[in-house]
């Protein structure tokens, strides 16, 4: 089925695995870490509301503490950069009212009809419970990381998606609760140490078109 996709897309999704092990003395250029964030800045998502925060974190020390809250995983330290996903605790007005100014102002004379339709997205939001809309709003920013890390293939950048973590102790160390977030997923960016990375040599293994997909007519 890879056929169907054109070539640097294809080399791209068979290049890229989840690393393992990252060499810290290969760090990636500034320039395209810059690239997969601007991917992350224009992934869709529901509504346009872009309901979370992507923190780049640089600072040695609250790595080795996300290492930590990570179960030792060495991608967290031996990359060059960690992006944390933090996704809003709480869909509000105030949060929604914002996306609508933001909106208005980019796409004049739209504010009735964006009031309008925010205001029936207020109607379906607001009455649910917070863990429900937490789990909506970290659902939009999966789509972004899918965007990252595909962008990331491409530039032959590698990347390793981690949801084994302690939400609770990332918050923590991140200061999360006081900005309204909750953390939901972590991407770090570097390069692979293949000699040293189990992973690498393995055969990438996924299910069979037909057991994958139905189709449905």
């Amino acid at each position: 089925m890879l056929d169907a996709l054109p070539s640097d897309l294809r080399d791209a999704l068979q290049w890229r695995y989840a690393v393992k092990k990252m060499d810290p003395t290969k760090p990636v250029s500034e320039d395209k870490i810059t690239a997969i964030k601007d991917a992350i800045q224009f992934a869709p998502t529901s509504s346009g509301t872009q309901p979370f925060k992507v923190l780049d974190v640089r600072n040695a020390e609250l790595r080795a503490k996300l290492r930590g809250a990570a179960f030792d995983q060495s991608a967290i330290t031996d990359s060059t950069t960690v992006l944390v996903f933090a996704a809003w605790d709480n869909y509000s007005d105030a949060r929604l009212d914002d996306v609508v100014d933001h909106h208005a102002n980019e796409r004049p004379d739209t504010r009735e009809a964006l009031e309008t339709y925010f205001g029936n997205l207020k109607g379906m939001y607001l009455p649910r419970d917070a863990q429900t809309n937490f789990e909506h709003a970290a659902r939009q920013a999966y789509i972004a990381l899918g965007f990252g890390m595909l962008t990331a293939a491409q530039l032959q950048v590698d990347t390793t998606p981690m949801e084994g973590f302690d939400p609770s102790a990332v918050d923590d160390i991140l200061n999360l609760r006081e900005q309204g977030l909750k953390s939901a997923v972590i991407l770090a960016i570097g390069t692979r140490d293949a000699e040293n990375d189990w992973l690498a040599p393995m055969k990438k293994v996924r299910k069979q078109e037909d057991v994958l997909f139905e189709r449905i007519d």
